[in-house]
């Protein structure tokens, strides 16, 4: 899932409304900040298997510390913990942010095949393999993205031009790059998957951006 886990962090601004959309962001898609480096450190891997499922040809082969639940509930910790102590923020923003991280294996486990690691050992993998019904993931997780920024855009209004149009940039940014994943040929190895999921941290700055120019409504 892509856009789907900035579904959620769109949406949790309702939640959380003095913490900043790029946190929200970072702190859903957190697992998949972590893991394009383990991969291009060699400490986790990913294949290009084209037919392993039927929307995406990863195989992603080993991935406990970025992706097992036991690793995302230690990661979700730290994360909350640090912003509490650097914000000095609330105990409310602290469990939204542990939540949108632990979030990531929930919504993975919808739509990956059983390869999601339940502990750091990786013996134990599940998934619901909605990916293999392109129809269906790719509707969820539409439908998951419009909910998400509309809750956002219905909770805060621009304070000026940049906040107007940033936000329907970065909106139109992240939808395109979901589309182009769907319809492109496979990537050509390993580590330009790796390169290419670094991109994360564009949406990320492109959150803090936007939320800076626009203020919450209530």
């Amino acid at each position: 899932m892509f856009v789907g886990h900035f579904a959620l962090g769109f949406g949790a601004k309702r939640l959380a409304p003095q913490v900043s959309l790029g946190i929200l962001f970072l702190a859903s898609q957190l697992a998949d900040v972590v893991w394009p480096t383990l991969v291009l450190l060699g400490v986790e891997s990913v294949r290009i298997e084209p037919g392993v499922t039927a929307l995406t040809p990863l195989d992603f082969v080993h991935y406990p510390y970025s992706h097992s639940l036991l690793a995302l509930a230690l990661w979700a910790a730290l994360f909350a913990v640090s912003y509490v102590l650097l914000a000095r923020a609330g105990t409310k923003a602290a469990i939204v942010i542990a939540a949108l991280v632990l979030s990531h294996w929930l919504l993975d486990v919808l739509t990956h095949r059983p390869d999601m690691p339940v502990t750091i050992g990786d013996s134990y993998k599940v998934g619901l393999g909605l990916w293999n019904y392109p129809v269906a993931a790719v509707a969820v997780e539409l439908l998951l993205f419009a909910a998400g920024t509309g809750v956002y855009l219905h909770f805060t209004k621009a304070r000026n031009r940049q906040g107007s149009i940033g936000f329907w940039v970065l909106v139109s940014l992240l939808a395109g790059v979901y589309i182009a994943s769907l319809l492109g040929p496979p990537p050509p190895s390993a580590t330009a998957v790796a390169w290419s999921a670094q991109g994360i941290w564009v949406a990320v700055a492109l959150g803090f951006w936007v939320d800076r120019n626009r203020v919450n409504r209530h």
